[in-house]
């Protein structure tokens, strides 16, 4: 087998559903399965995947194991000559894994292939390629600055380019099984961040190399995994604690400076709270992107403001703005929706989506909130 794919899922049944569709459109040339491990989630989604996917392979957990020993638990199970790490709030486009395999191919030397992120809004993530984060980049990632030379993001290479670069996130993270292996998978000690930037690292000294592949890309709406800034800084925190410990070496005088800047970096945002974003105009008209008319009839019927339907051409033939897309993945596929996305992402433009054969609709007005599902 060419390709394992697993998905570690924790209450996004929606999420999920949509995940797992578009990576069986994504696997349907290749020899490949799909692996999905769920931490003992609350809603439905294990039922959902008996019932729709009942021929996929299903790990259920009775407790929250976290990240890593989760997608340890799967990888062990699978049997693919690559892996591909892929959360649950995605959607992949039918093309991706044929051609990560073939730039696996060019790159003998290859440890973990990442691609570009893009988040519901249609915004390029900058997550996607990042720096081995010394103790100040971090102090100046968790005080809310990105655009830093040789900080904690990579941004000397283009969102769209390619090119090596030392961490990728764990949303996707496409690679060899037996490098996975050689290095131990996920350090365990890690229950959630911080674990894909001790995995890329252990990569690194392992003698490969890490690549970004910025002209292919996916959806990954992020906000879904519930989270406030309290949880997220203290998760962050502690991670970077743990990976300085392990990887770096360490006296009382750096010690001491890692726990002063990291303490005080977390207390300024506590005290300060959410940056002030500028709230988004809710969009004055719904534009519906299919040719199937029940669904136009449902989805309007679930739209507080004024809908109508349309074919992709009108796309192409005019200036919108503040409007609210429904993309009907049945009509348009993934590959096209992305790409319209990132055409009318600054526009004050919207976005939903209702996956193939779904009977909901799916989307992210912020990247760092929880998403949003409206079933009809």
């Amino acid at each position: 087998m060419k390709l394992s794919v697993i998905i570690l899922n924790y209450n996004v049944r929606y999420f999920l559903e949509q995940a797992v569709r578009s990576v069986q459109q994504a696997i349907t040339s290749l020899d490949a399965e799909i692996i999905v491990i769920d931490n003992n989630s609350a809603d439905d989604s294990c039922q959902m995947m008996k019932e729709k996917f009942p021929t996929i392979r299903l790990i259920e957990n009775n407790e929250n194991v976290g990240f890593s020993k989760a997608n340890n638990q799967a990888v062990a199970q699978a049997q693919g000559e690559y892996v591909c790490i892929l959360n649950p709030d995605t959607a992949v486009p039918h093309t991706i894994f044929s051609n990560c395999l073939h730039y696996s191919s060019e790159n003998p030397d290859l440890g973990i292939l990442g691609v570009q992120l893009m988040d519901g809004t249609g915004n390029f993530l900058p997550e996607s390629k990042r720096n081995v984060p010394t103790p100040w980049a971090s102090i100046v990632k968790l005080l809310g600055f990105r655009k830093n030379k040789n900080g904690y993001y990579a941004n000397d290479i283009a969102e769209t380019d390619t090119g090596e670069v030392a961490v990728l996130p764990g949303a996707f993270m496409f690679l060899k099984r037996s490098v996975y292996e050689e290095v131990g998978g996920f350090d365990e000690d890690y229950f959630m961040y911080g674990e894909d930037i001790d995995f890329s690292y252990k990569v690194l000294q392992a003698g490969y190399k890490n690549h970004y592949m910025g002209t292919d890309g996916i959806l990954h709406y992020k906000g879904e995994s519930p989270q406030n800034d309290s949880t997220y800084l203290d998760r962050f925190y502690g991670a970077m604690h743990i990976f300085y410990r392990k990887h770096f070496a360490s006296n009382f005088l750096s010690d001491a400076g890692v726990h002063l800047g990291l303490s005080l970096s977390k207390l300024i945002r506590k005290l300060t709270g959410k940056r002030s974003r500028n709230k988004a105009i809710p969009p004055s008209e719904a534009v519906i992107i299919t040719d199937n008319f029940n669904l136009l009839k449902n989805l309007s019927e679930k739209l507080e403001i004024p809908a109508k339907s349309a074919s992709k051409a009108i796309l192409n033939d005019k200036d919108f703005k503040n409007t609210l897309f429904v993309f009907d993945e049945e009509y348009m596929s993934y590959n096209q929706i992305f790409m319209v996305m990132k055409r009318l992402k600054k526009r004050g433009n919207h976005f939903r989506i209702r996956p193939s054969g779904c009977n909901f609709m799916l989307g992210s007005d912020k990247s760092d909130e929880k998403g949003i599902v409206v079933v009809f």
